[in-house]
């Protein structure tokens, strides 16, 4: 069998990210080997995300800027996964005629066999089909590449809620959860392989175990994967309010494992937009869930989400939105213009908000959130908190870089064969994106 060289260019979400680990490790099962230069690569990958605003010219642009390696050496193969190639299927070979490989968010698992298929037959392929059956998800392998401590681990796929603005029901497909077992087990060989923190992913982890019925819901996994021998901790993303169950809440009391961090999608403050949304919970329910989580893990960190602009959004509705951002007091934000996806019941909505006062209700709403970013961060100056050490830190300088229990990136100076261990920290200095700290006496216990 041929070795091939490849590199894979990665859009979008965690979910994304995944689908691109467990691609490389598939094709490296097969073979392969992946290299950091696309120019050096014999198969170039690029797994996109059809969530952003013209995402699809987007992915035609960047195509577009290999076009000459593909023209220079006819023999590299060209492929386009994730949700454009699912959303665009055929389409794409119509466009970018030099493409030669379509595969769609249901397909990884095909990837390396339909490679073959393009070099020993010459010809494009494009495979896209959906499913219903969960069969897809099995026999994935999710190691993190390089040694890193975390992992991602997928537990459900697609998605039934049918917001009004969002593709995904469309891109990803009905909700489909995998069973606890092949969930667990996966977690015990990422554990075996020196992972210490996994991410368990789906579009609506909340609804884990309804479709097809399992024999225990989200709250339940979460027990089961904390009792894995050797796992540290627990992450998850993510979260629709509508399905968080008084049990998630108190999960967070209850399971050390279980990081004091959730990200929240809250969308729009004001209940008639969340009611043109489809997204079936009013503000006061939100907050509600906000007052528990806190009440159950004081000192949790909240993130979300917030679409500025959505159609018949008025300056009221927006203002109602920075109210929640000041009553909630998020430590971090993404935050987005919105743009309408084909195909979704947004896309054709009247009374759609002129792009400058889009813009300027963004730059508005992003402003409020660094202060409160910035203030949530200061916070902690002064406390000592215990920090998973992941790699060199950016910043160089001989610093380490990790995350505390809240999700925050510190730097550090430090020893990189401290990865994968969890080092007491002193947090000296804030900024909006990190902290600076430095490390303590083992013994000094974390505040």
């Amino acid at each position: 069998m041929e070795s091939l060289r490849f590199y894979i260019q990665t859009f979008g979400c965690q979910m994304n990210d995944h689908d691109s680990e467990v691609l490389a490790r598939l094709l490296e099962e097969d073979g392969h080997l992946e290299v950091a230069d696309p120019a050096e690569a014999d198969v170039i990958l690029l797994n996109t995300c059809a969530i952003r605003e013209k995402a699809e010219q987007k992915v035609y642009s960047e195509l577009g800027r290999y076009r000459p390696l593909k023209e220079r050496r006819p023999d590299l193969v060209l492929g386009l996964g994730g949700c454009v190639a699912q959303g665009e299927g055929r389409n794409v070979l119509r466009r970018a005629p030099y493409v030669d490989l379509v595969f769609g968010t249901q397909t990884v698992h095909e990837v390396p066999a339909l490679i073959r298929e393009v070099r020993s037959r010459r010809r494009r392929v494009v495979s896209t089909r959906m499913t219903h059956d969960p069969g897809p998800m099995t026999g994935f392998y999710s190691r993190a590449r390089g040694r890193s401590p975390r992992a991602y681990v997928t537990v459900m796929q697609g998605c039934d809620n049918y917001c009004a603005y969002c593709v995904v029901p469309y891109v990803r497909g009905r909700e489909r959860s995998r069973p606890a077992a092949e969930i667990v087990a996966e977690v015990e060989r990422l554990v075996a392989d020196g992972v210490v923190e996994v991410t368990l992913l789906g579009q609506n982890v909340n609804s884990y175990g309804r479709r097809p019925p399992g024999d225990v819901d989200f709250p339940a996994l979460l027990r089961r994967v904390a009792e894995v021998d050797g796992l540290g901790r627990i992450r998850f993303t993510t979260s629709h309010p509508k399905d968080l169950s008084g049990a998630l809440v108190r999960a967070f009391a209850e399971i050390p494992a279980v990081m004091p961090h959730l990200h929240l999608p809250i969308q729009s403050g004001s209940d008639r937009i969340l009611g043109a949304m489809g997204r079936r919970y009013t503000v006061e329910r939100y907050l509600g869930l906000v007052h528990a989580l806190r009440s159950a893990r004081p000192g949790i960190a909240l993130t979300s989400d917030v679409i500025v602009g959505f159609p018949g959004e008025t300056d009221a509705d927006f203002e109602a939105t920075l109210d929640v951002l000041d009553t909630v007091g998020y430590d971090g934000l993404f935050s987005f213009k919105f743009s309408p996806r084909p195909g979704t019941a947004a896309a054709g909505l009247p009374d759609p908000v002129p792009e400058p006062v889009k813009e300027e209700r963004l730059a508005r709403l992003q402003a409020r959130q660094q202060g409160h970013t910035l203030a949530r961060n200061r916070a902690l100056e002064g406390r000592v908190r215990p920090v998973l050490v992941e790699g060199p830190s950016r910043a160089g300088g001989g610093q380490v870089a990790g995350r505390t229990p809240e999700n925050k990136i510190v730097n550090f100076q430090g020893d990189p064969a401290w990865v994968g261990r969890e080092v007491n920290v002193r947090i000296v200095a804030a900024a909006v994106n990190s902290l600076r700290g430095e490390a303590v006496d083992a013994g000094e216990a974390a505040a």
